[in-house]
Parts: C-alpha cells; structure tokens; sequence
C-alpha cells in the first residue's frame, strides 16, 4: 500500500507568497513557511490523501483523540545552507525510524521511512529560498503525527494526521554555544522504568514544563539577590 501512495502539488499562488523574515530576528519557531506536507490514515486505507499544500489551520472535532488520551508523537529535524548555496540534512532517515519507534510505542501506524524522505527533499526544494543565509541559521523541520478520531474512550485512535512545517529559524539558545545552565530536580521525573520516556510523545514535554517554571523562578530570584547584594 505504502509503495502506491501518491503526492499531490497544491502550490500557494505567487500573490499569496509571505514576506521572508528578517535574518537577524528568526528566533525560534516563530515563523513558517508557505507550504506543508500532510497525509492521512485510516484502518480501511491506511496512509492516504498525501498532498504539499498551503500551510495552513486545521478543522479538527473536539472530541479527536490526541486531546483527551495523548496520542501526539514528533521529530525534529534541521536543514542547512552550505557553500554554493547547497542544501544539507543530516541523516534525516534515522530520525523517521525514530519516529516509526515512537509509533510502535504509541499504537500509532508507521510512516513508510524512504517515501517520506523523498517527500520531505522536494519540500524544502519548494521552500529552499526559506533556508536561512545567516551564520548559525537553519531551517527547522517538525514531523508530527496525531490521532483525529473523534471518539472518547480509551484506545488506540483509529485515524491519523500526519504533517511536516518548515519554520527557519536562528539559535535556539540565545547564548549560543555558550555553556547553558541547568537545574536538577529530585521531587518531579519526566520518564519512569517502563514508562515512554524513550519516544518523542508529547506529553514528555508537557510534564517537563512544571519544573521548567520552577526552575525559571528560582533563576530569577538567584539574579534578584546577587543584584542586591
């Protein structure tokens, strides 16, 4: 089934084209490119409906699963200007076989790893003038997968969403290369023996934020200190 999946081209039309931002005020994850890939799957035609398309909202029913039972997994990825202009990834394969591992995990079908490699090369040659010139740049790539059943109840969602968005971006730490502080806490664990601490799902990341806001807090009040010392 994988091997007879086609990928349809609906290209924003030229008026339609956004402004390219700024070098010098990427941040990070703030902008997008024109253009995303998304495709669909279900248990009577699995993975289906692939398109490069508009980058644009959703409609999604309230009740789709990935709300309620966590069915959401990702990757990231980056591509890079070289010399010449050139366009770079590194290893982008081994990050879809990441994410088939992260699938397998969450009782999510697996993406066909050669087909989307070749989906995501002609992308970002659709968008290759979004990959950043600056020093340090890049054009960040985030594969996403997530259940739309709009079911309630607890089992594995029998339709999925799977899409690629391109955002350029600058460092994603504003100290650079610098060394970065870090706080250890040993009250609040993000993954637990047996539990999916080893997948890239999205709930890992929100059971890190309680702690991040702590931590952020206790920078703040540090810095306040030393000042008024």
């Amino acid at each position: 089934m994988w091997e007879d999946l086609e990928v349809a081209l609906e290209k924003v039309s030229e008026e339609k084209l956004q402004k390219k931002p700024s070098p010098d005020k990427l941040g990070f994850g703030v902008h997008f490119t024109d253009h995303m890939f998304l495709m669909q799957w279900s248990r009577e035609h699995g993975w289906h409906d692939a398109k490069i398309c508009a980058k644009e909202a959703f409609r999604i029913d309230p009740a789709a699963m990935v709300f309620h039972y966590g069915q959401a997994i990702f990757e990231g990825l980056k591509a890079y200007r070289g010399k010449d202009d050139q366009l770079f990834l590194f290893r982008p394969k081994d990050n879809f076989e990441r994410m088939n591992h992260s699938a397998v995990r969450m009782c999510m079908p697996r993406i066909p790893v050669e087909k989307i490699v070749n989906v995501l090369k002609s992308l970002i040659y659709l968008e290759r003038e979004w990959v950043p010139r600056g020093e340090g740049a890049t054009l960040y790539i985030r594969p996403t997968m997530i259940a739309v059943e709009p079911t309630l109840g607890v089992k594995p969602s029998s339709l999925y969403s799977f899409y690629i968005i391109l955002s350029p971006v600058g460092a994603y730490y504003a100290e650079g290369c610098n060394p970065t502080r870090i706080y250890v806490s040993d009250q609040y664990v993000r993954a637990v023996k047996g539990g999916v601490g080893n997948v890239k799902t999205a709930g890992n990341y929100a059971a890190s934020l309680y702690m991040s806001e702590i931590a952020k807090k206790r920078r703040l009040y540090a810095g306040f200190v030393a000042r008024c010392l």
